[in-house]
């Protein structure tokens, strides 16, 4: 993107605003499904503004405006907000208000705020009406300005739809549909809605590629007692998948029609959807005459809890990975030792490959943050051809990726010392494995939930007066979503739901540590929630670590550990070795022992 454009597209938006009388323009970062990931059709807030992070909020009104997001995106946002004319605004800094408390300090009585209504969901809009009628404006979600300025906007994405089929697939989609009628029969519905994305492709066991990283497809689901009609392209859905859909009654239809098959439902229909999670413009033309019936989906917790099946292909995944990364982490190493020059870029890719040797591999979960040295210290960094940093066999390289495979889905982070370091770094990678072994070998009763342990993560850093502005861990899909709800480890919010961990359930584990200009460190795992024991208190559960790599011991300090966590670390690499050995020979398996001996 040219970051000179952004004026005049800013100036295009504010003229359509002043034919419409619209005062302000809210563009948040979504789409017709409140994706994480957007494909290229809905980035209007990128298109606009010149971010390019994946979770803010772009305000423009007739003469200023802001773009909001958080800290892991501050660094990044100054860079590509400068010459737009657009200030950073600071999201949970203290005197920053977010963005829709200062719409209402800027609007008078009488104007409108607009906001396409196919990025904003049911509730957000309710919640902003509320809001915005307190300074005595209103808010349209009948107009989207910024596809009107907008006159090279690109085309919906045209992935085919293909089947997750057996042995990945472990349920069938006749019994996972069984499960959602049985929930809306308890609910008193007869229909249910969804718009979320992996939940549609989980339900129907079917994958696509529209969403980069995300192997889903665009379509919104309607279930009915006895069948169920999914909007998709029909385009995109081959004949023989067709034929088997309609076997289980499912039917197609449009992509384009669910608003009005919405519009179209009976008097007597009782609607069941989650307003977080269905956009305004879908229900616009909702008739009055239904009832309907706000619910979570029941699918997002029923697949958030992994099948013993699936945990297994899952665990085969985790030692592929392991040995993929264990190969390009040694070439890494390898090549620098040799005198060779390498980047961040070239990290990448040497990752990218060691993963597309592996069988059942279909692409990256997210786009791989390789960080060295003072990049480290940006959690959501990406190397560019435009911008990125030479490597140099001394300091720390942070390295978060992950991979999509048939069997599941993978996230890690390690951070590998390159060569000499410092003992400030070696202190602060230290801190942040104590508190990612602290919360991994945590106990906790049933019902717990991850707001209760996030703290595990944080004590060996707060005891340090230091702290990381992300969440401790989130939710990982299964060929899915790298980041599913609708459990996750961060801390408490006022008035935020606490989901109770259950077993089955995927989380990742990942500390940080970030000081801007010097270094940065993230550990990260993944965990599965499972029994623990039982006593006459109730019910434990417990971590069982999934991810299998070694840590860099050069860049920890040992005399930090307890005597536990050094047992802890040892029986971990321990593992390791035995799971990754069999899978690796010559000088990657030597490097794998090398790495795993014990402290």
């Amino acid at each position: 993107m040219n970051a000179s454009q952004i004026p005049a597209r800013l100036q295009a938006l504010r003229a359509a605003m002043a034919r419409e009388g619209v005062a302000a323009v809210v563009v948040p970062t979504a789409d017709p499904h409140l994706s994480e990931y957007l494909p290229p059709r809905w980035q209007a807030r990128q298109w606009l503004s010149g971010f390019t992070g994946s979770a803010g909020t772009l305000v423009v009104t007739a003469t200023g405006g802001g773009l909001w997001t958080d800290s892991r995106y501050f660094a990044q946002a100054e860079g590509e907000l400068a010459g737009s004319g657009l200030p950073l605004m600071k999201l949970n800094v203290a005197h920053t208000p977010e963005h829709v408390a200062w719409l209402a300090e800027q609007l008078g009585a009488g104007d409108v705020v607009a906001v396409a209504g196919d990025s904003l969901s049911v509730a957000s809009a309710e919640s902003l009406s509320r809001r915005l009628e307190t300074a005595g404006s209103r808010l349209r979600t009948d107009l989207d300005l910024p596809a009107a300025v907008w006159t090279d906007r690109p085309p919906r994405p045209e992935a085919p739809v293909y089947a997750h089929a057996a042995p990945f697939a472990t349920v069938e989609r006749a019994d996972k549909l069984r499960h959602v009628r049985t929930a809306m029969r308890r609910a008193g519905a007869t229909h249910h809605l969804l718009s979320s994305l992996d939940d549609i492709a989980w339900l129907m066991n079917l994958r696509g590629a529209d969403v980069e990283y995300n192997p889903v497809f665009l379509a919104h689901l309607l279930i009915e007692d006895a069948r169920a009609t999914l909007f998709v392209d029909a385009a995109k859905v081959p004949a023989g998948l067709k034929a088997v859909l309609a076997a289980d009654g499912i039917a197609l239809a449009d992509y384009g029609t669910v608003a009005s098959a919405i519009a179209a439902l009976p008097d007597d229909a009782v609607l069941m959807y989650d307003a977080s999670r269905v956009v305004v413009s879908v229900l616009e033309g909702l008739p009055a005459s239904v009832k309907h019936v706000r619910a979570p989906h029941p699918s997002t917790a029923q697949k958030a809890r992994k099948t013993a099946e699936e945990l297994d292909h899952i665990r085969d995944v985790m030692r592929r990975d392991g040995a993929a990364l264990a190969r390009a982490f040694r070439h890494i190493e390898a090549a620098l030792a040799a005198g060779q020059a390498l980047t961040e870029l070239d990290v990448d890719t040497i990752v990218r490959a060691a993963r597309e040797a592996q069988a059942g591999f279909v692409g990256e979960s997210f786009s791989t943050i390789a960080g060295y040295q003072a990049n480290g210290a940006l959690p959501h960094y990406r190397a560019t051809e435009a911008s990125f940093s030479p490597l140099a066999a001394k300091g720390l390289l942070l390295v978060d990726s992950g991979g999509q495979y048939l069997g599941g889905t993978t996230d890690i982070t390690r951070v590998l010392a390159l060569g000499p370091v410092t003992d400030e770094q070696r202190r602060d990678s230290t801190l942040v494995l104590k508190g990612m072994i602290a919360l991994s070998r945590a106990r906790f009763p049933k019902g717990a939930s991850g707001p209760q342990l996030d703290a595990l993560a944080r004590a060996p850093l707060w005891a340090a007066g230091m702290d990381f502005g992300h969440g401790t861990g989130h939710g990982v899909g299964y060929f899915l979503n790298v980041h599913e709800g609708p459990h996750g480890i961060r801390p408490p919010v006022a008035g935020g739901a606490l989901v109770p961990l259950e077993t089955g359930m995927i989380t990742s584990i990942e500390p940080g540590l970030y000081k801007p200009g010097r270094h940065g460190i993230r550990h990260e795992n993944l965990a599965v929630v499972t029994q623990a024991d039982s006593t006459e208190f109730g019910e434990f559960l417990a971590f069982e670590t999934l991810t299998l790599c070694p840590f860099d011991r050069r860049g920890l300090e040992p005399r930090l550990l307890e005597p536990s966590e050094r047992a802890w670390l040892d029986d971990y690499h321990a593992t390791v070795r035995a799971a990754l050995s069999p899978l690796l020979d010559g000088a990657d398996r030597e490097w794998l022992e090398w790495h795993c001996a014990p402290l």
